[in-house]
């Protein structure tokens, strides 16, 4: 017995079986349609903004550079610049998404994207300190009140965002122990980085407004870097009982070396930054106590800087043990966090008068530069060839 197909059929087959015997014809492959601009703007993630903090903490580094040649505030001027156009277009498009899409609190309460809403903060921090080292004039009285300002309203709103994210990802989301990453303490960040501004912008502060913003700035570093620390314990407890993350999420390793380099970089900002008049304030002793606070920010700026260098060979062994295969924007923490790991680096070189170590930080700031152009290259090419920006490849899809 054959059937329609010309198969021979053996006598007595049942009709179920002769359907198991047929052979199928495969299931022809639907064609991927093209996804509209529209659509893809739905994927247009909070993740975003760590290009546009990774470009403004750039900006910083050249400014503080210690080898310096001619014409290198120029360049700094110019990365400034552009990151503030490319943090606007990032803004707009942002916004644009929310207007087609309608999902700002869809996004602010999904599990893994609204993790990296602190981006934001991180990148107006940087702007903020960029725009204090490169536009700042202690005699202008008018630019420091606005800094001072500005200062407090940060303060304020990365506080809040300390509080109310934690406080929704608490109740809302289970995130199992054995899946821990760094993003984890992203929320923390923006709070922590309100030292390192204080840093920057409280030596040119007038004396009633510096004691104030340096005192602020250490409250609120203590408070990030103390967040921070905490999670590292989950973290190394994920290490040890499941291992490194996979090879696409590797890079996110280095968010870790973040906190405690830029808590070193912002404990000798301010114990340097702290006016030599205050002790009009206080008491005669004043300025032999600056002296000893000093010593102490440099002291455990090292103590922290170490820190940071171990989670940095961590990640750099973990990345080339297994490079990530796809391109994601999780990439960019391989530039910021490292930024304030040279700045840290730099900062402590010019306190102990090391030309060694400033040396040093002159090396990682070329590396710094390199890894830059290295993920601004790849970023663009992925939104090209459609890696990122498309259903199902970006953070707002749930791991």
């Amino acid at each position: 017995m054959f059937d329609n197909h010309d198969h021979y059929i053996p006598p007595g087959t049942s009709h179920s079986d002769i359907e198991m015997l047929t052979p199928q014809k495969p299931e022809e492959e639907k064609p991927i349609g093209l996804v509209s601009i529209r659509e893809r703007l739905r994927h247009f993630t909070w993740a975003w903004y760590t290009l546009t903090m990774s470009g403004g903490g750039l900006a910083v580094l050249i400014i503080n550079q210690p080898n310096t040649f001619r014409g290198l505030r120029e360049i700094g001027v110019a990365v400034y610049i552009l990151n503030l156009v490319i943090f606007a277009l990032v803004c707009s498009t942002m916004a644009l998404r929310f207007i087609l899409h309608g999902n700002l609190l869809e996004s602010l309460r999904h599990d893994r994207e609204g993790l990296f809403f602190p981006t934001f903060w991180l990148s107006v921090a940087t702007i903020v300190c960029g725009l204090s080292r490169y536009f700042g004039d202690a005699s202008n009285e008018a630019f420091q009140l606005a800094l001072e300002i500005i200062f407090w309203i940060y303060c304020v709103c990365t506080l809040l965002v300390a509080i109310v994210q934690y406080s929704f990802v608490f109740s809302a989301h289970k995130y199992g122990l054995q899946t821990m990453m760094p993003s984890w303490i992203l929320p923390a960040f923006p709070v922590m980085l309100s030292g390192t501004i204080a840093s920057v912008i409280g030596g040119q502060q007038p004396i009633r407004a510096a004691v104030p913003i340096i005192g602020a700035g250490v409250t609120f570093q203590g408070l990030g870097f103390s967040i921070s620390f905490m999670m590292y314990a989950h973290y190394i407890g994920r290490l040890m009982e499941s291992g490194l993350p996979h090879s696409d999420h590797r890079p996110g390793m280095f968010i870790c070396v973040g906190p405690p380099a830029f808590t070193a970089l912002a404990l000798v900002g301010m114990s340097k930054g702290l006016p030599q008049d205050f002790e009009l304030l206080y008491d005669t002793s004043a300025l032999e106590d600056g002296r000893i606070l000093e010593l102490l920010a440099i002291a455990t700026g090292v103590f922290l800087w170490a820190l940071s260098f171990w989670f940095f060979c961590l990640a750099v062994i973990a990345v080339i043990r297994s490079p990530p295969k796809a391109f994601h924007l999780n990439w960019w923490a391989m530039v910021f966090p490292n930024t304030g790991f040279t700045l840290a680096t730099i900062t402590l070189g010019n306190a102990l008068h090391s030309e060694g170590v400033k040396g040093v930080g002159s090396a990682m700031s070329i590396c710094i530069v390199c890894m830059f152009l290295f993920v601004f290259v790849n970023n663009v090419r992925a939104v090209i060839r459609k890696e990122i920006m498309y259903p199902g490849k970006d953070e707002d899809v749930s791991e």
